[in-house]
């Protein structure tokens, strides 16, 4: 192990409740009277942005769909700087111990401009080196892991999510994954797990020593 890269929703923090409520008050505003709750968003989250989409407005064409979740996302974007989600416990400890250790990075599958949000709003900005979204490149996450691993010529990144969806994009791009089991989803075939952030910090430690 030479670096960690991150996944933010479920590993990081939790905004389900803050972007279900920038999203609600967005629709209101464009006169749909759809109230969205974090149960509802949390399932979802880990999709792009499009399957997104198509879950929450089925109804609706596609043209209008890319224009409500573009819309939801801007509107998020600037709700979170002031309302952050909720970090995780242990998240701040475990990131300023590793990052003395190795290169951090974040890749998620989110809109250009919400991992800005999340690092302005919690202060985390320091510890990471760099991040990529789909939003950014147009690339999927296993995509981006590749373009990470190729543009800092990293050897042996290893990623730290929550979900199926990031344990099959890792198993795409060839990168070792860590299952985050205090986040959203189950990853039964998971090598690795850990059940809070202060495991990662001994489980990287460990693997960094034993390769």
């Amino acid at each position: 192990m030479d670096s960690l890269i991150f996944d933010v929703d479920g590993t990081l923090w939790d905004s389900t409740e803050q972007v279900a409520r920038s999203w609600s008050l967005h629709l209101r505003e464009q006169g749909i009277e759809k109230e969205l709750t974090g149960a509802v968003l949390k399932p979802l989250f880990g999709m792009l942005l499009g399957d997104i989409a198509a879950n929450l407005f089925p109804e609706a064409d596609a043209g209008w769909r890319q224009t409500l979740i573009e819309g939801c996302c801007e509107a998020e974007n600037k709700y979170l700087l002031t309302h952050p989600g909720i970090v995780f416990e242990g998240v701040e400890e475990m990131l300023e111990r590793l990052s003395g250790q190795m290169p951090l990075f974040i890749v998620s599958n989110c809109q250009a401009g919400y991992v800005e949000s999340f690092l302005e709003s919690t202060g985390l900005t320091p510890y990471f080196k760099d991040h990529l979204c789909p939003g950014d490149t147009g690339l999927a996450k296993a995509g981006n892991l590749i373009r990470m691993k190729e543009r800092w010529c990293l050897k042996d990144p290893w990623y730290v999510g929550d979900t199926m969806g990031d344990f099959r994009a890792c198993e795409e791009a060839g990168v070792p994954f860590i299952h985050a089991g205090y986040g959203f989803g189950e990853v039964p075939q998971a090598l690795y797990r850990v059940s809070c952030p202060q495991e990662v910090i001994r489980l990287a430690e460990k693997l960094k020593s034993h390769p």
